[in-house]
């Protein structure tokens, strides 16, 4: 069934020196590509809450939530005259405390990538990853 409403999410964008974590998605509506563990905001939730656990549950890591980015629009195409999605994504510049990724249920892997190394013609990701990615680590620079 079509949502009715937006869907709130976190995204963690994890930052380890020049690294950030990225999962590949197993499921849609972003299968097979890379893109920040997060997921939806449960009520009562703040959306650093949401983003650092939803990392330690896709991943493992454990991270410290430091800033809000600008939220992203994701809005699928339209099924039967209304969108068949809409997440509003939150991205949560976070600092690594500990752990290695390690991809669970949700993700098909898991992983540090360099983000200068982020390029679409190299790895298969999700909308704005390589832009947030740059944006956190400039935001987050001496948080790592």
């Amino acid at each position: 069934m079509t949502p009715q409403r937006p869907v709130v999410a976190a995204l963690a964008v994890v930052l380890r020196a020049s690294a950030v974590v990225l999962v590949r998605r197993r499921n849609p509506p972003d299968a097979g590509l890379w893109g920040f563990p997060g997921g939806k905001v449960e009520l009562g939730e703040t959306v650093s809450e949401a983003a650092v656990r939803e990392l330690r549950e896709e991943t493992g890591v454990i991270a410290e939530a430091l800033e809000g980015l600008g939220p992203l629009d994701i809005i699928g195409p339209a099924v039967g005259g209304r969108p068949s999605h809409h997440f509003v994504l939150i991205p949560v510049v976070c600092r690594w405390l500990a752990g290695e990724p390690a991809a669970d249920e949700d993700a098909l892997e898991a992983s540090w990538f360099e983000i200068a190394e982020l390029l679409p013609d190299r790895l298969p990701m999700s909308r704005d990853v390589a832009a947030v990615a740059r944006l956190a680590a400039r935001r987050g620079e001496g948080a790592g």
